[in-house]
């Protein structure tokens, strides 16, 4: 397998990535997974998608920040972390992700494996991932201004952590990314009494990178679109790019949403 990094990397990575989110237009939800983390479609695709864990060989470590509107009482709050390491034709890594909404408190951690299958010249490789974790879903009690003794809250509350998984595939070469997943498996597989909203169903997406220049200070291109299902909402499609410069060093990204919205990133 031929290895992406460049020779003066060492096999183990820490990469440090400044996310800046920008939203536009006629902005009308607050919801986390309408606007997921920028970092997902390309410096950190294991985020949604399991068969990246351990994509490169070595260790990569990614955090993330977000919080919009900081005026706003309530307003969406998300951090991530992320570590996954790449040996052979196997990746493993943990996903842990925290975020608030208004009264609503989640924290998810899941652990995942990943298979890298060579297929032939240009690096060509399919790739299968399965996470398997936790999450904690509540109400926080202090932030709501009416009753807090509602049956309905209190149901809400008494749910026990639970079982959680995500599955992706991927096929990649040298410029060719297709892939889908398929995240928050129980939400597929078993029905809750208390339905909730604004939780992904799942994510496809494809993209091809134009060499632009080559040498030292190289340029590429890489055109990407997205289409993701979110629960309670209309199917989301994404489209945008990702310019590298200083040979694959610093990157620069915009995408717009159907939601009417955009994300920008450096990194």
């Amino acid at each position: 397998m031929k290895k992406i990094n460049h020779n003066y990397y060492s096999m183990t990575r820490i990469t440090y990535v400044l996310l800046l989110a920008v939203l536009l237009s006629n902005i009308q939800e607050s919801r986390a997974q309408l606007n997921p983390l920028s970092a997902q479609y390309y410096s950190n695709q294991y985020l949604i998608n399991p068969s990246f864990a351990g994509f490169n060989s070595g260790l990569k470590l990614n955090g993330a920040y977000r919080k919009l509107w900081n005026n706003v009482p309530g307003s969406p709050l998300i951090q991530n972390l992320t570590a996954d390491y790449g040996f052979e034709k196997v990746g493993i890594g943990l996903n842990v992700n925290n975020e608030s909404a208004g009264l609503q408190r989640q924290t998810r951690v899941m652990g995942s494996y990943a298979y890298h299958l060579p297929l032939a010249a240009e690096n060509q490789q399919l790739h299968f991932g399965l996470s398997l974790g936790f999450m904690t879903q509540r109400l926080e009690n202090s932030d709501i201004n009416g009753d807090p003794n509602d049956p309905m809250v209190g149901q809400y509350n008494d749910r026990k952590t639970y079982l959680d998984g995500d599955f992706g595939i991927a096929y990649t070469s040298e410029r060719l990314n297709i892939q889908a997943s398929v995240p928050n498996l129980k939400s597929i597989l078993k029905k809750d009494e208390v339905k909730l909203a604004d939780v992904a169903t799942f994510f496809t997406a494809v993209s091809y990178r134009f060499k632009l220049s080559d040498g030292t200070e190289g340029m590429d291109v890489e055109p990407k679109i997205a289409f993701r299902g979110v629960k309670g909402f209309d199917n989301i499609w994404d489209a945008g790019a990702q310019l590298s410069i200083a040979n694959q060093q610093v990157f620069f990204m915009g995408m717009y949403h159907s939601t009417e919205n955009a994300t920008f990133g450096l990194g």
